[in-house]
């Protein structure tokens, strides 16, 4: 785990401790840049005028771009370890409205210990301003000590 660009021995990650939680806003400018590419031009992500007119009077995000925040933490958090070993299993609750804060939030539920690796899962989630479900499940990463320990 990292904090100050400085990885927490291994030793030290316990259940319960809180990952660094942030704030990102998915501004119009980029969703426009994720469809330019991934290719998904779904107006309910593109066309401002389209998606006033539809229940959530707002585009909304990409799921996937939305996703990428919680890859972000877990990569601030456990470095190379994460994308070499990690994983997502998550569910989508609601969407991410355009220009709309989505806090970016885990904490860690185990820690298996195995000879010199650890299994570590933790739970993650984005949730809008309100505090409501936008993303919620879990991730995991197998860690190795680092070599200063």
């Amino acid at each position: 785990m990292t904090l100050g660009g400085r990885q927490i021995p291994l030793e030290q990650i316990v259940p319960d401790m809180p990952l660094v939680s942030f704030w990102r806003t998915p501004t119009q400018k980029r969703i426009n840049l994720y469809a330019k590419m991934s290719g998904d031009y779904n107006p309910i992500h593109v066309d401002v005028n389209y998606a006033k007119q539809m229940p959530f009077g707002s585009t909304i995000a990409h799921g996937m771009l939305v996703l990428s925040y919680i890859s972000e933490m877990m990569l601030s958090t456990f470095g190379s370890q994460w994308l070499s070993t990690g994983w997502l299993s998550v569910r989508f609750k609601s969407p991410a409205l355009s220009g709309k804060q989505v806090k970016v939030e885990g904490r860690i539920r185990s820690v298996e210990r195995m000879d010199k690796r650890s299994k570590i899962i933790c739970d993650v989630a984005c949730r809008d301003e309100a505090s409501n479900p936008i993303i919620i499940g879990e991730a995991g990463v197998t860690m190795e000590p680092t070599s200063n320990n």
